[in-house]
């Protein structure tokens, strides 16, 4: 058994003294809200892995998951019940508990001097709030005014390899379609999944609760509402909206649609970019080859490519089936597919990865 304790020390030989880098402590006291859902439990491994130098950490949930004891680091960490003085001393916040908790909480512990990194959608579209993928747009970190986005797990997938593709020749348009897994919805979701599938398979009757739809050997547009205005749902208006937040560019055309396919987890996307100037597809795997984040999986003779039982578990995002869009003539245009793990660099090793520049 672990000893349990309501915070964990953790001082490494890097954070021991104590000093401050850039007006934040080298070994920062870090919190996380939502330590019991499946992004928290990931954003646990995640510190834990890259061997994050923090001091302290609380985790923060609701009360009926206050006095659980979560591992890390070889210790049992203690669930508090989240308050608005929960923050008292923390340097870091993340937060996945979603929106409503975050736009409730995370003013809270700004105002208590600590930096929040959030995974929800409540912050990501507000225009002094940075949206950060640390692949692409690091340097937004410094705008901070105490929130920090964590950007849509369906967008980091598709967008973090067509950053380097950006850089070269500008995409000027984008169309993505989106295979999005059952750990987008939580552990809940990936709970029927499971649940559903054996029941179809014993002959059984299921009653889905968690999705609207029947969920084993089925798919279906994403769970999330529909604007009648546009006939886009939610999901579909963050992937677009953040491209090109993120990108910096106002101007690039992006459609999108976002379907929830049977997978347990790591979302899967089809990309079709159409480029400023003529991009051949040779031309895009030696771009992405040495790209941050990303690798190419494009096996043409094996006919092997990016899916989600390879990026699962991944920190890179696979890419493969790169080709020209021969339906373009102007060869301006190609096609390509990535999988990518919606619980890692979709949510959990995106925040942490924030959290590092935080402390350079």
């Amino acid at each position: 058994m672990c000893p349990t304790q309501s915070t964990v020390d953790v001082l490494s030989p890097h954070s021991a003294s104590g000093t401050r880098l850039g007006g934040r402590l080298a070994s920062p006291v870090v919190a996380m809200v939502g330590a019991t859902g499946a992004v928290g439990v990931e954003l646990l491994q995640c510190l834990s892995d890259r061997r994050f130098p923090l001091a302290k950490l609380r985790l923060f949930a609701s009360a009926r998951s206050a006095g659980k004891s979560l591992p890390f680091n070889g210790a049992g960490v203690e669930v508090e019940e989240l308050t608005e003085r929960s923050f008292e001393g923390v340097d870091i916040a993340f937060f996945s508990a979603g929106g409503a908790i975050s736009r409730h909480f995370a003013p809270a512990a700004v105002r208590q001097g600590a930096v929040v990194i959030d995974n929800s959608s409540a912050f990501r579209m507000e225009p002094d709030v940075p949206l950060v993928i640390p692949e692409i747009n690091p340097e937004a970190i410094r705008l901070h005014n105490g929130i920090i986005a964590n950007p849509n797990c369906a967008a980091i997938v598709a967008i973090t390899p067509l950053w380097p593709i950006h850089r070269l020749n500008p995409i000027r348009r984008l169309i993505v379609s989106t295979y999005q897994a059952a750990s987008g919805a939580g552990a809940a979701a990936m709970e029927e999944l499971r649940e559903s599938t054996r029941a179809y398979l014993d002959g059984r009757i299921y009653r889905n609760r968690i999705l609207p739809h029947p969920y084993a050997f089925n798919l279906f547009s994403h769970n999330t509402k529909i604007d009648p205005r546009t006939g886009y749902n939610d999901e579909e208006t963050k992937v677009m909206n953040e491209t090109r937040k993120i990108f910096g560019d106002p101007t690039i055309r992006v459609t999108a649609t976002c379907v929830r396919v049977p997978v347990l987890r790591a979302h899967s996307v089809a990309l079709n970019v159409e480029c400023e100037r003529p991009i051949a597809a040779d031309e895009v795997r030696e771009i992405l080859k040495t790209a941050p984040g990303v690798r190419v999986v494009d096996d043409i003779e094996r006919n092997y490519f990016p899916m989600p039982k390879d990026a699962t578990g991944r920190d890179d995002i696979l890419v493969g089936r790169i080709r020209s869009d021969l339906s373009d003539s102007s060869g301006r245009s190609i096609a390509m597919f990535a999988a990518g793990d919606q619980l890692l660099k979709g949510a959990a090793l995106n925040a942490v990865q924030i959290a590092e520049l935080l402390l350079q």
